[in-house]
Formats: C-alpha cells, structure tokens, sequence
C-alpha cells in the first residue's frame, strides 16, 4: 500500500467544495505531495510566494476548516501503511490514508483500531485533527488512539512527536485543526482483531432518556437516534463478544443499510424538503421503519456504516451529565417551533483525555449532533440548538457547523491558551491561517 512516487504533482486549480456542498473555495495554488520531504518543500515554496497553506482530504468537514486562498495540498498520494509493529502494538500510516482503507488492511493483518467514527470516508490526519468520535464508555476518539506523529512547521522543519519526543507539540497537535502544521503520518494504536456484537432495537423516547445513565453504564459503546416530530428512537449497543462471528444476511442488510438507510431515507427527505409540511407525518412512518436486529462481526463493520444521503451537520459536546436534560430542551423547542426537521439527532459519549482542544478534553462528555438534509435552510434551526448548547457549556465540534469564537472557546477550554501559544511558536507568520481559524483561535 505504500507510495514510491517521488514527485510532488502541481496542477492548476479549480473551485474546491467540501462533502456537503456548503463550502467553497479557490486556492491559488494545488499540490499533490508524495512524502514528507515533498510537503515540507511545498510549504518553503508556498512562504517564499506569501501563500498561505491548508490541507484537504476528502471534505468531510463541514467548516471552512480546510478553505484556503493560497496553497492546497491534496493528500492523495500519501497513502498506505508504512510499518506494523507487532510488538508495540502499533500501525504508522500516511496522513492522506482513507480510514476506510486503513481498516480493512488491519483486519487482514489481524488488528483493529480500538474505537472508530461512525462513517471512514476521512482521511486518517482529516479525522484526527478535527477531533472525529465514535461512542464509547471507556475508549476514546480516533486522536486518542495516537502515539506518534509527524508533522511538517511552517518553516519546513518535519518534526516527531510521542510522548517522550516534543511531547508539548503532541499534547495538542492530535487534534492540531492544521493549525499547528501539516501532518505527514500518524502512529496508532492497535490491538488484536476482535469481534463487537450490535444490539439495534427502536425504544421511546421517555424511556432511553430516563434509562440513559443505565444504558450508557452497561454498555462499551451506547448511542441512539430520537426522530423530531416523534417520540421514538433507535439505540445501538455495541459490546465485545467471543463470537463465533455472525454479520447481517446479505438480503437484510442491503434493505436496512442500503434501502430503508440511504434509498429510502434519501426520497424522504426530497419530499421533505420540497414539501416541509409533510415532515413530521413522514417522520412518524420512518421511525418505525428500522426494525430490532442483533448481528455480530469486526469492529469496522459494526462502528461504521454508508452515509449516502448527503447533509450539513452541528454536533456539541456536553458535560455528560447534561445531556439528558439539553436533549429534552431541544425537543420542547422543536415542538413548540415551526421548524420541521427530517434527520434524525444523534446522541454518543465519550470518556475524558487529555488532548488540549479535544471536545471531551478533561471530562465525560455525551455528543448531541444535530443535521439538515442538503439545500433545506438550517440556520434557525441550529441556531436555537446552539443556543441551549451553549447554556450546558458546550463544545463545538470542529468539523461542524457552529458560531462560536476564540472568546467563547477560550472559556470552554480549559488548556485553550497552551495550544494557542504553541501555535504562536510553531507558526507566528500563520502560514496555516485561514478565515475559519482565525474566528475559532484568534
């Protein structure tokens, strides 16, 4: 899988948009670097025409995160697995590696990640640097899972970080938002194959809320879907099981993942959005519709699944214990609203760490994502989300829609000031600016 090319491509640019079509950019400049040194050289060359720098995987953020008027690089030939080391439990990647990609190589090699995302579209460093989760009790998101990295600063140098090597640098730069550098390749943690047996059952509303801390204590990884407009929900327990393996039926999960999930779900939401009205009658149908399945099988094939039915998203993190109460304020506010929304909200959580501008850095957090079907008017939707958010002192995701300052972050972070004097040393020219970062860090 590895990448022999030795030339860094240069091609002339276009319109760059990310996943959800709500971002559009111009670069001066396109780059396709095919190693480390390739990068560095193309950040030398960028400071040199006073271009500013950003990195672009596969869009999947749905911030301005990556927009940049200067140099895009484009991650595609920085791909592939570069060591496995078996005894330290660990897998070096190239930074432009799809998830997706990354996955099935170490199932072949008989590992896993511990805990992943639930879609593997993104770019390992994509992911990464903008904080991608999943849900679990006791594991982490995908940054958490990283041992080392790689990183080129803005003055070409590449540097190493882990724990024991600039381990100020690694502190913040696994969920570094590109504003630290470019990530090159990324060392994480595996451990041996295992197999998560998936409990998905429809359950009130009342219920799962009032069951909440129960649920979420009982079970590694808890999350669950509440349909606006309804009171029900889907859940999904995923737990550690000895096996033997026994992965859905080819002919039922084509009709949940493929029809009902994204076929489905996709002329709903068309209908939805050309006639608002009929939302909250659909949503009551397509609540039901998921029926209650257990199935066993490899990690990444029951954390993620085809997300088809493209959208623009808003996700907080919460102090956990607030979350039951900001979902019911968003549901009396939805009720009590004009608003009709056809997506689902998520709920997951997260264990505490301790990456600086990680949304669960220093406490339990539960993660309350909101969503609008492509081309629907979000804005006052998410806004009156953001609104009861805030109030519970919530954390924006960084690779979603949201409003918030350096102001604001500044005092939901508690290690805010340490990861912006990192970046006042590694980048004081900000070559790694862009509009976004500049609302967000100052």
């Amino acid at each position: 899988m590895s990448t022999t090319s030795t030339t860094s491509r240069t091609s002339r640019t276009s319109t760059w948009r990310n996943w959800a079509g709500n971002v559009s950019a111009r670069p001066a400049r396109e780059v396709s670097p095919a190693s480390a040194e390739e990068v560095a050289d193309a950040v030398r060359r960028a400071a040199e025409d006073g271009l500013r720098v950003k990195t672009a995987g596969t869009g999947h953020s749905f911030t301005a995160i990556a927009a940049t008027d200067g140099l895009l690089i484009r991650p595609d030939l920085l791909t592939g697995i570069r060591r496995v080391d078996r005894t330290a439990m660990t897998v070096t990647v190239e930074s432009g590696t799809p998830l997706k990609r990354l996955n099935a190589a170490l199932a072949r090699e008989g590992l896993s990640l511990t805990n992943m995302g639930d879609i593997m579209e993104q770019t390992v460093a994509g992911a990464t640097s903008t904080g991608t989760h999943g849900t679990g009790r006791d594991s982490a998101s995908i940054a958490a899972q990283i041992r080392e990295l790689e990183l080129v600063t803005a003055d070409g140098t590449l540097l190493t970080c882990s724990e024991k090597e600039n381990p100020e640098v690694f502190a913040a730069a696994r969920i570094g938002l590109g504003a630290l550098g470019v990530v090159t390749a990324i060392t994480f943690a595996v451990e041996p194959l295992f197999l998560l047996s998936a409990r998905e059952e429809p359950m009130a509303f009342e219920k799962v809320t009032a069951d909440f801390d129960e649920l979420f204590a009982e079970n590694e990884h808890f999350e669950f879907y509440w349909f606006p407009h309804t009171g029900n929900c889907n859940t999904k327990r995923n737990n550690r099981s000895a096996g033997p393996a026994a992965p859905p039926g080819a002919v039922s999960a084509w009709i949940e993942d493929e029809l009902l999930s994204n076929g489905l779900f996709q002329v709903v939401n068309s209908l939805g959005r050309a006639v608002p009205a009929t939302i909250p009658a659909i949503a009551k149908v397509s609540s039901k519709a998921l029926s209650a399945r257990t199935y066993t099988d490899i990690p990444y094939k029951v954390f993620t699944s085809p997300r088809r039915v493209r959208f623009v998203e808003m996700e907080y993190a919460l102090p956990r214990e607030a979350c039951v109460a900001a979902l019911r304020e968003v549901r009396a506010m939805v009720d009590r609203s004009p608003l009709r929304v056809s997506f689902p909200v998520e709920v997951r959580t997260a264990p505490a760490d301790d990456i600086a501008l990680s949304t669960a850095s220093g406490r339990e957090s539960a993660y309350i994502a909101v969503h609008m079907y492509k081309g629907t008017p979000y804005q006052a939707y998410f806004t009156a989300v953001e609104r009861i958010m805030t109030a519970h002192g919530g954390r924006p995701h960084w690779g979603k829609v949201h409003t918030r300052d350096a102001e604001y972050l500044a005092g939901a972070y508690p290690r805010f000031g340490e990861f912006t004097a990192l970046r006042d040393r590694l980048d004081p020219d900000r070559r790694f600016a862009n509009d976004y970062l500049r609302r967000v860090l100052g």
